[in-house]
């Protein structure tokens, strides 16, 4: 009978561990459990996967959230850019419109250009804010806080009390058959038993269908926020890249206009045939080869070379060339009264000497196109 006693009281320290280590494992909260307890190998399945949905969906409700918070951080800085950027558009437009600079109207006209590109620039950044608020910032944000999300992770807790509480039912049940084991033909004690296996059973059974209930309804969440958050960052990409390009757009043609009016002032003094200046001289070919007679029946020749044609210049009859900036001339003879014979894109004929300056060095490609 001792013997009997010492190994009932062993059992029982037995069971107040086990159920002192489940205590301690729920007793944190949130969501999560033991796998000692039930051996149902379908309960335990279905545990395992609701436990990496709850986690899962977690993670996504964060991801969604560290979205949403980095995108109303994003429109808070951007708005106040805007603000500064469109200060500095009106100051540009107001200088330019009020200068009364005596030595020309170029940087007037520089600032105008700036001002109406940087008020363009700062109307797409708005229209950038505005997209990211709306098309991605509320979404999340709807999502984050919406019902189906919480409702589901109810569910999946309601479904870890039960479980909890099943656990620490099969803990009771394990309790009460020691008793009955010590205590056998005790008919209080095996009604007792009986009623916490029925208890066990229906806990089991319950837990089940909760179970069922909470997996889908996680796996509905967990696709939708996999789905939602996708079409929200492609959508802050797509804003985001299209804001760049129509910028891009304002930039290059803000740079052309600066660029072309910088030209204007920094180019030397278009050189003007002279009044007096006369006529090209008579143009013939002999021989396929091209003569050239000045009015004092006299040519100077310095040998064919390569200019660069750095002004531009329209022909004037059949035998003049005309001639854009950046063209390469092949230049055959120079007369003594500023005219210049030469070859440019396979055409002969004259042209003001001035116009072109002497290249030594010249790229393949440019010699090509001579021809």
């Amino acid at each position: 009978m001792e013997a009997i006693r010492k190994q009932a009281t062993k059992l029982r320290e037995q069971v107040a561990k086990q159920q002192q280590a489940v205590l301690k494992q729920f007793g944190a909260g949130g969501y999560g459990g033991s796998d000692t307890v039930i051996t149902d190998e379908a309960e335990l399945h279905q545990h395992q996967k609701l436990e990496k949905l709850y986690i899962s969906t977690r993670y996504g409700k964060h991801f969604q959230r560290d979205i949403v918070r980095g995108v109303e951080g994003y429109i808070v800085t951007g708005s106040k850019q805007v603000e500064i950027g469109t200060r500095f558009s009106e100051d540009s437009r107001k200088y330019g419109a009020e200068n009364t600079c005596t030595s020309g109207n170029t940087l007037s006209k520089a600032a105008l250009n700036y001002a109406h590109a940087r008020a363009q620039m700062e109307k797409e950044r708005g229209n950038l804010l505005k997209a990211l608020g709306t098309q991605v910032a509320e979404p999340l944000r709807a999502m984050v806080m919406g019902a189906p999300l919480e409702d589901a992770r109810h569910l999946a807790q309601r479904y870890d009390r039960m479980r909890q509480e099943a656990e620490a039912q099969a803990i009771e049940v394990a309790k009460r058959q020691a008793k009955v084991r010590e205590m056998p033909g005790n008919s209080e004690l095996a009604m007792k038993l009986e009623s916490a296996e029925t208890k066990l059973q229906d806990l089991k059974s319950n837990m089940a269908i909760l179970g069922k209930e909470a997996a889908a309804a996680m796996a509905a969440v967990e696709a939708q926020q996999q789905r939602l958050t996708l079409q929200r960052l492609i959508a802050m990409v797509e804003a985001e890249r299209a804001y760049h390009q129509r910028v891009l757009q304002v930039l290059d043609q803000l740079e052309g206009e600066m660029a072309s009016e910088r030209q204007r002032i920094e180019a030397p003094p278009t050189p003007s045939v002279e009044n007096n200046m006369p006529p090209p001289p008579s143009y013939e070919e002999i021989n396929g080869v091209y003569a050239s007679q000045a009015q004092n029946g006299r040519t100077d020749s310095m040998g064919y070379f390569l200019g660069e044609v750095m002004h531009s210049y329209h022909g004037q009859s059949d035998v003049e060339l005309t001639l854009s900036i950046g063209d390469y001339v092949v230049v055959r003879k120079v007369t003594n009264n500023g005219w210049a014979e030469g070859e440019c894109k396979g055409k002969a004929g004259w042209f003001p000497y001035g116009y072109i300056e002497r290249r030594d060095r010249v790229l393949a490609s440019k010699i090509a196109e001579v021809f």
